[in-house]
């Protein structure tokens, strides 16, 4: 059972990590990653199934997650932007933080467990209890709205910009 733990451990600490630094911030982000993996340490393994176990570890992260922000709104604790990962720019880093905040709770985990751990839909709507497709809902109403909150940060500042493809122009320019 302890092996088992270990290679869980090893093979989905950093995802697990980066997902949570994102909502709580790295400081917060460590405790958090070592409360998850000791709760897979004490717990039943679910079956071996195709990520089966990655949603697991992942549904775990996530509560622990909500109800470290819950208590820190009951204590009037705020996540200072600045423990929050560097992105390319103090302001686009900004920017992107308070971009995820606006998100809808669920909508900021599934566009989180996609893009910074790289789980699959399946996984993600194990962990969020959704449906495949509510998650490539929620993601699809994710990303819109970043771009949008995004946008204007991305062109005031110095940091070159990479066109995306735009899937509704039907000229493929």
């Amino acid at each position: 059972m302890l092996a088992d733990a270990d290679i869980l451990f090893t093979a989905h600490r950093d995802g697990v990590f980066r997902y949570l630094s994102r909502i709580v911030g790295q400081g917060d982000a460590s405790e958090l990653t070592q409360e998850v993996f000791l709760r897979v340490a004490r717990g039943p393994l679910p079956p071996a199934e195709p990520g089966a176990r990655r949603a697991w570890i992942f549904s775990i992260a996530r509560n622990l997650a909500l109800n470290h922000v819950r208590d820190d709104r009951r204590r009037g604790v705020a996540v200072e932007l600045a423990e929050r990962p560097a992105a390319a720019t103090q302001e686009l880093s900004a920017a992107l933080a308070e971009a995820l905040d606006r998100l809808a709770p669920i909508d900021r985990d599934v566009f989180l467990m996609r893009e910074a751990s790289g789980l699959s839909y399946d996984e993600i709507a194990a962990a969020c209890e959704l449906t495949p497709d509510a998650v490539r809902s929620r993601l699809h109403r994710a990303r819109l709205q970043l771009r949008a909150s995004l946008e204007r940060p991305i062109r005031s500042s110095s940091v070159p910009t990479v066109r995306l493809y735009d899937r509704t122009r039907s000229d493929g320019s």
